[in-house]
């Protein structure tokens, strides 16, 4: 008897996220002071929030 060959279905592949380009994460410019809130040369990681850092494309 032959032995039966399971085929498995390919995942689709998903659209990456524009902003973070599928990273799930960028970059902000760190602000300081209390009522102007200048901009500084830092940045820190964020969260995406078009794809909440999943790193997929919403979709629409």
């Amino acid at each position: 008897m032959a032995a039966r060959v399971r085929k498995t279905a390919a995942k689709p592949r998903v659209k990456r996220c524009p902003e973070c380009k599928g990273k799930g994460e960028i970059t902000e410019t760190v602000r300081v002071g209390a009522r102007k809130g200048r901009a500084t040369a830092d940045e820190q990681a964020a969260l995406c929030l078009t794809c909440w850092g999943s790193g997929e494309a919403p979709a629409n």
